[in-house]
């Protein structure tokens, strides 16, 4: 008996809705880097990329539990002296919070080629619409 091992031929891709209203940033994070990755699939194998696409609906209504709104910050240095920015999780959230989700779910897959595969396959959207209807898109439940 020998082990599975998918091959990236085989991998039938699906589309999955996440609507993140109402649901901790970190809970819908963790989802959509599972179905990202595969391992919802019996096929995953650790170094093929046997997920599939991801479409994140309403990412200005997560939530933030505790006081993480006010003192948890987003930062970024340009490498240049003096070039560190700060920012709160508050304004982040009221000006780009697609940017927050994708943050949260890249941190969450792997920091190589076979990972920027996977996020490439993420979409995040502020409202409730999105322009993949053709692809025929099924929710997916968010078991936080």
């Amino acid at each position: 008996m020998t082990t599975f091992m998918a091959k990236p031929g085989q991998v039938d891709r699906k589309w999955h809705v996440l609507d993140a209203e109402g649901n901790t940033l970190g809970s819908v994070a963790a989802e959509a880097a599972v179905l990202l990755r595969g391992k919802h699939k019996p096929i995953y194998t650790p170094h093929v990329d046997t997920g599939d696409f991801v479409i994140v609906v309403n990412a200005d209504k997560a939530v933030l539990t505790g006081n993480k709104l006010k003192q948890k910050e987003y930062i970024t240095h340009s490498g240049h002296p003096g070039g560190l920015k700060r920012t709160s999780y508050a304004i982040m959230m009221k000006t780009k919070p697609e940017r927050m989700m994708e943050k949260a779910v890249r941190g969450m897959l792997p920091k190589t080629k076979l990972g920027d595969k996977m996020y490439r396959k993420l979409k995040v959207y502020r409202g409730p619409d999105h322009p993949h209807q053709a692809q025929k898109p099924e929710r997916w439940e968010i078991r936080a």
